[in-house]
Formats: C-alpha cells, sequence, structure tokens
C-alpha cells in the first residue's frame, strides 16, 4: 500500500533562486568568475567554497535555499567532473567545512544526480554523474545531532538511495528530533509497513509515559495494517492506572482519529 499523506519536496534550482534575489553586483561577478575558475581548474572550488558566505551574503531565498547555500550549490554543479573524482571533491568540501558548508553540499547533491525517478519506484543504482558514491556523505550528517544537516541528508538523494532499513532509522530520528517529516524527501513512497510499525511502538512509548505525540507520524502510521492493531493499544491505554497515561492515551486516540477522518473525507467526495 503506497502512503501519499505527505508531499517528497524537490530542491528548486538555485540559478532560479538566485535570479529571483540577486545578489549585488560585486557578489554577481565574484560568483561568475568563480564559476568560470572551477570549470578551467576544479580543485580551485576547495578556495572559493569557503568565501561564498562572505562574497554573497547569506540571507534567506526561499523555504530550500539561502543565498550562500544557493551559490555553493552553483559551484558545486560548476564542477567538470564525475564519477569518483567528483565523490572525491565533495568528500573534501565536507568533511573540511563548517556547517553551513556541510548543509550545501547535502542540499547540492540531487543536483549532480537523476533521483526523481528513482523516487518514483525505480533504485538509481549507480548512474548519474554520481550514483551513490555520496552515500558516506549523507550517513555522516545522519549519526549526529546537527537537526539542519539531518534534514538535509534526507533530501532527495539521500531519500532515493539509502537502503530501506538506514531510511526508516533516519525519519525515525527525525521523529526524535522534532524535525517535521513534511521536510522529509521520499515518504510518499518509501513508507512501508515496518517504518508504520516502528512510528506506532514509538508514539505507544510516548504515550506510556504520558507525553503527547508528534502529530505528523499520524499519515503514516494511519495508511497501514498496523493501524487496527495501534488503535485497540491506545484504546487499552485509556484504562491505565496512571491518569497522565490515560490522558496521553485519549489524546493521541483523537489526534489520530481527526488524521484519519481528515483523509477519508476526498475518497468520500470522489
Amino acid at each position: 500500500m503506497a502512503f501519499t499523506g505527505l508531499p517528497r519536496s524537490t530542491p528548486p534550482d538555485p540559478r532560479t533562486a538566485l535570479a529571483g534575489h540577486p545578489p549585488d553586483a560585486p557578489a554577481h561577478a565574484w560568483l561568475d568568475e568563480a564559476v568560470a575558475r572551477i570549470t578551467d581548474r576544479p580543485a580551485a572550488i576547495g578556495a572559493l567554497f569557503p568565501a561564498a558566505r562572505r562574497r554573497c551574503g547569506h540571507a534567506r531565498l526561499d523555504e530550500h535555499w539561502t543565498v550562500d547555500e544557493a551559490a555553493r550549490a552553483v559551484l558545486i554543479t560548476a564542477l567538470p567532473l564525475e564519477g569518483e573524482p567528483l565523490a572525491g571533491e565533495l568528500a573534501g568540501l565536507f568533511r573540511h567545512g563548517d556547517p553551513a558548508e556541510q548543509r550545501a553540499v547535502l542540499k547540492a547533491l540531487p543536483l549532480l544526480d537523476d533521483t526523481p525517478d528513482a523516487l518514483a519506484g525505480e533504485h538509481p543504482g549507480d548512474h548519474g554523474r554520481l550514483g551513490d558514491r555520496a552515500l558516506p556523505l549523507v550517513r555522516e550528517a545522519l549519526r549526529g545531532n546537527d537537526s539542519s544537516l539531518i534534514e538535509a541528508a534526507l533530501g532527495p538523494y539521500g531519500a532515493a538511495r539509502l537502503p530501506d532499513g538506514e531510511y526508516r532509522q533516519a525519519v525515525l530520528k527525525c521523529v526524535f528530533y522534532e524535525i517535521p517529516l513534511d521536510r522529509i524527501a521520499g515518504l510518499d513512497v518509501r513508507a512501508d509497513d515496518e517504518l508504520a510499525r516502528m512510528l506506532a511502538d514509538f508514539a505507544h512509548e510516548r504515550v506510556a509515559a504520558g507525553r503527547d505525540v508528534p502529530p505528523d507520524i499520524w499519515p503514516v502510521v494511519r495508511a497501514f495494517p498496523v493501524l487496527d492493531t495501534f488503535t485497540d493499544l491506545l484504546t487499552a491505554e485509556t484504562h491505565a492506572a496512571a491518569p497522565d497515561r490515560r490522558e496521553a492515551a485519549l489524546r493521541a486516540l483523537k489526534a489520530l482519529r481527526e488524521a484519519t477522518a481528515l483523509t477519508a473525507e476526498p475518497e468520500e467526495e470522489a
């Protein structure tokens, strides 16, 4: 059963984002020159990449890019490399960069690959300029505790290429870190029974501790067969001895029923 409760986010072209909010003339000239230098000598990106924030600014352009992120993505896409040489250059930028530079690398990964086809149901394998070679960077970000890097790691590249088990664990980590699931790519096609079960177990643990459940897990849970068993568990918790536990269960049941009703309405109208 395919889960379609949350949208898949697709990164906008950084050039388009910059064109809508163009940097001042000196910054624009610097970026054009930097692209030309990288095209001529790829190793030049090592010095130019960190300078993008200082030379171009860091204001927010849209929901996906800041100015420095977009500028750095433009520099990355200018690299006339593919395969291992491209992966090696990206690894150097990531591992020697500060969190803002690392975030820009992660956000640029889909621009180097054909990940949308993979999210539509076909594993991308080793196709594209980069293939799976940047997955070590995705995994490194997911092992850390910087929520902005975790979110960037689960963009379209990571969502398309992470194995099922790693993707599920990454989504669960997002729930722990209170990263909204509508910011995570791939849920509309990669959510499955096992992920729904893991999220239901997490929700049950929260209820048992008398705590509220993040509301954005309900669209995933309600789309799979685990829903019936989980509803029975929550109903049982409404008779728990601890008042906090009973009240948490009642709130969770109410939220789950509301989420189920909201998603059922369009189907009934159709």
